[in-house]
């Protein structure tokens, strides 16, 4: 009996292990799963993210071209152009583009061609952003050789445009740089700002003057073309157009042939000349010297020489027009007012006039240091008397002397247009004195300012609304620039001074000129004219450097046009050395508007 049987030869143990058990299960449930999640990614990617990527798609496949609007012409009173448009070529690049490989090539070129570091182009593109659909700016106003070598290397250059584009040009240049003033490109800044008000980054905007108060009227909107490109950028069809819509026009009060007259006789002086009409406050012309052109802003890039014709140490960007200094003698139409106002004085008051009065421990002494013997209130304006108005300002007193002061619209803005330019000059009083030099109002304050010394500061166009008063028989005018139905408009407000007042400061304002200090004006070649010199003590540097003023209007009887010439640190007086600069501009405009009626000058 056999005890055990053994396996037959070569049967192989049963070692399979794939299968078995529950393993087949996990295979299944993990295909499952995997399945599930790419499906729910992708319902999810269709779902939720499909806008933006199909955005996204759209914004690889469709591009921008920004179309710039044309900036408003700026005109003056009768039509003529001061500030205008014109077409230069500008050099555009698509922000994606310094994301590719081949950057390196296209930046180092354009830093050769435009002179421009390719370190400030790229982060002008990154300003914008990679994804930006929109073409951005990187260079303006190119010259003949660069727009040569730019297509002689287009093969390299990908992604890079050459277009047209608007851009502020001022025909006049130097003459009417404080009235037009410039535009620039906006600063980063000035972006942050005003993004929310459709600005974009390359944009320029009003920096000053007119192009800064009437940014709005002037700008314009945006248009652009909606470009469908390939694969490699190359536009296939144009899918949509919207038109740029130009600026608005400005017509400005301003008269052009009297600005070029006026900046002509301020020549290199510092100062400033401002002409009005006495009757509403229009503007006929502003001058403020030293100036600048404003068409260097519209470079792209500013030269180190272009920088110091607007960064030089006399501050050729700052309207001398609009900044305050002592109004010297041309303030005594205002003590004059308040003397006959305050009812301490009468039309025929007389006084004796002196080589000095001594006031308060303090000798204030007479210009031509002897005095003019006893004299009217029309004889101490003909002659510019300071003692006889130190005598007034003593018994009139400050308040009352300040009160007028006001009246006159000085120590407050005038209403112009620029007010974010425009100083409020300063009346000193007791508050202001106590405050600012811990002392209280004295009598020599007040004798002081009678005379338009002392703390008094005014700006010349200040001066020139003063001057309004008595030529248009009474009124405080608001001196404005936009010539917009200004015939119907309430331009100006009573100063309520009784007529035998305002009478006197007339007669007086005339005999200046007649037989006074201004008989520079007293010529055939001229209507009669109204006017007051003034000569304000000043220092520059340790040295006395006087400044001189001259304020006159004309015709006397019926004035319609009133100037005043301001010449700053000049040294002179106002009826030696402003006086002729006034006669200038008057014989030029009273020639010019009435030939043959007076005779001509020589």
């Amino acid at each position: 009996m056999t005890l055990w049987q053994s396996s037959p030869l070569g049967e192989k143990k049963n070692t399979r292990t794939v299968g078995r058990n529950f393993q087949p299960l996990f295979l299944i449930a993990f295909t499952l799963l995997m399945t599930t999640g790419i499906a729910v990614r992708l319902a999810y990617l269709q779902i939720f993210e499909g806008a933006q990527h199909r955005s996204q798609a759209e914004a690889n496949r469709v591009r921008i071209i920004p179309k710039q609007p044309e900036r408003g012409n700026v005109f003056d009173r009768n039509g003529k152009l001061l500030a205008s448009t014109r077409s230069p070529r500008s050099v555009y690049l698509w922000p994606m583009a310094h994301t590719k490989a081949g950057w390196w090539v296209v930046g180092s070129r354009l830093e050769k061609i435009l002179e421009i570091p390719k370190e400030e182009i790229e982060k002008k593109l990154q300003e914008a952003g990679p994804n930006s659909s929109s073409l951005i700016r990187i260079a303006r106003d190119l010259n003949e050789a660069q727009i040569t070598a730019l297509k002689e290397y287009e093969y390299e250059l990908n992604g890079v445009e050459i277009h047209a584009e608007a851009v502020r040009y001022y025909p006049h240049g130097k003459e009417l740089a404080h009235v037009l003033g410039y535009t620039r490109e906006l600063t980063a800044e000035q972006l942050a700002r005003r993004r929310k008000e459709g600005y974009r980054l390359g944009d320029v905007i009003g920096q000053m003057g007119v192009e800064k108060v009437y940014e709005n009227v002037l700008r314009g909107e945006w248009g652009g073309q909606q470009v469908e490109v390939d694969g490699a950028g190359r536009p296939i069809r144009v899918l949509g157009e919207k038109q740029a819509k130009a600026g608005n026009d400005v017509n400005l009060t301003i008269d052009l042939n009297l600005q070029i007259a006026a900046d002509k006789a301020l020549g290199n002086y510092n100062g400033a000349i401002v002409a009005l009409d006495p009757k509403n406050g229009a503007v006929l012309a502003m001058v403020s010297r030293p100036t600048f052109d404003p068409n260097i802003f519209s470079k792209q890039k500013l030269s180190q020489k272009d920088w110091e014709t607007v960064q030089g140490a006399n501050h050729p960007l700052v309207n001398r027009a609009l900044s305050s200094f002592p109004p010297a003698s041309t303030f005594k139409i205002v003590t004059t007012a308040a003397a006959l106002e305050s009812g301490k004085f009468s039309p025929n008051t007389i006084l004796q006039t002196y080589p000095y009065l001594n006031i308060g421990g303090t000798r204030f002494g007479e210009w031509n240091h002897a005095g003019f013997g006893p004299l009217g209130f029309v004889g101490a304006m003909k002659w510019s008397s300071d003692t006889f108005f130190y005598q007034v300002a003593r018994t009139v007193g400050g308040p009352t002397l300040i009160e007028w002061t006001r009246k006159f619209g000085f120590g407050q803005k005038t209403g112009f247009d620029f007010e974010s330019e425009e100083s409020r000059g300063l009346v000193p009083d007791d508050e202001w004195k106590r405050k600012i030099r811990q002392m209280p109002w004295t009598i020599g304050d007040s004798v002081n300012m009678s005379i338009g010394q002392g703390a008094l500061l005014a700006t010349p166009l200040q001066v020139a609304v003063m001057f309004a008063v008595p030529a248009n028989g009474g009124y405080r005018v608001q001196p404005h620039l936009l010539k917009d139905n200004e015939e119907s408009r309430s331009w100006r407000e009573p100063v309520k001074m009784k007529p035998t007042t305002l009478k006197i400061i007339q007669d007086g304002l005339r005999k200046v000129i007649t037989e006074g200090t201004g008989k520079v004006l007293d010529k055939p070649t001229l209507p009669p004219v109204a006017g007051k010199t003034g000569t304000a003590e000043a220092w520059q540097g340790g040295v006395k450097k006087n400044h001189a003023w001259f304020g006159a209007y004309a015709p006397a009887d019926k004035p319609e046009v009133l100037i005043v010439v301001f010449t700053e640190h000049s040294g002179g007086g106002g009826g030696s050395l402003a006086g002729p600069m006034l006669l200038e501009i008057m014989e030029d405009y009273f020639q010019r508007k009435y030939p043959g009626k007076y005779e001509k000058p020589q």
